[in-house]
């Protein structure tokens, strides 16, 4: 009997992108259940009641919620392409860094964004994708992951996309290629990738979005 694979998302949002891009990895067919956020259908409610959000996954009926966690589980599920190292100690790596794009780095990010580029939330932007540009430094490799995405990479997907539209709608600079020569170049190698690339939504659709969403704060 064959999988029943659903995924409750909004096209555009870096999240589900987070998802849509382990699927696609991994080769798995799945029916995308589009949601309106202003109007949420009574099954996301149902799956996800704690947090009322999207991306949901709902696997022969099973919900599972939040990005990262999903992402660990369609690795656990299915083989073949790995999203996460084999090595215990690569894995926790791959963890410490995912957790630190969601808990210290996007939150900065989205500061700079939503304050216009005001100067002291930049440098706070600044101070964390130093880390991320020192990763890659050591890692000497296209991707955080090594030669190809891993969970990190799919962690930081926003960076890699989203803030580059953000930038051009408000003229601001957060993500320089100057300061975060690094970074600049993964995010080309990033949004390239065969999984990654299909499911973008067009920039100037994003640009439209953040001048809609910050253009008059």
């Amino acid at each position: 009997m064959a999988d029943e694979v659903k995924l409750y998302g909004f096209p555009g949002s870096p999240y589900v992108s987070r998802v849509t891009t382990a699927l696609k990895l991994k080769g798995i067919n799945y029916e995308f259940v589009v949601e309106d956020l202003g109007n949420k259908s009574a099954d996301l409610l149902k799956y996800n009641p704690v947090y009322k959000k999207v991306p949901v996954l709902v696997h022969n009926g099973k919900p599972i919620s939040e990005s990262l966690l999903i992402v660990e589980y369609i690795d656990d599920v299915w083989k073949g392409v790995p999203v996460l190292p084999q090595d215990a100690y690569e894995k926790a790596q791959a963890r410490f860094w995912a957790k630190f794009i969601d808990d210290k780095c996007m939150p900065a990010i989205f500061k700079a964004i939503g304050s216009h580029g005001q100067e002291q939330a930049v440098a706070e932007a600044h101070e964390q994708l130093q880390f991320l540009e020192n990763e890659l430094n050591v890692k000497g490799k296209k991707f955080f992951g090594g030669d190809n995405i891993n969970l990190v990479d799919i962690a930081a997907t926003f960076i890699a996309y989203w803030l580059g539209a953000a930038e051009e709608a408000l003229g601001i600079t957060v993500l320089s290629k100057d300061k975060f020569p690094k970074i600049t170049e993964w995010c080309g190698n990033y949004i390239n990738c065969q999984a990654v690339k299909g499911d973008l939504l067009p920039r100037e659709a994003l640009v439209a979005f953040f001048k809609k969403r910050f253009g008059n704060a």
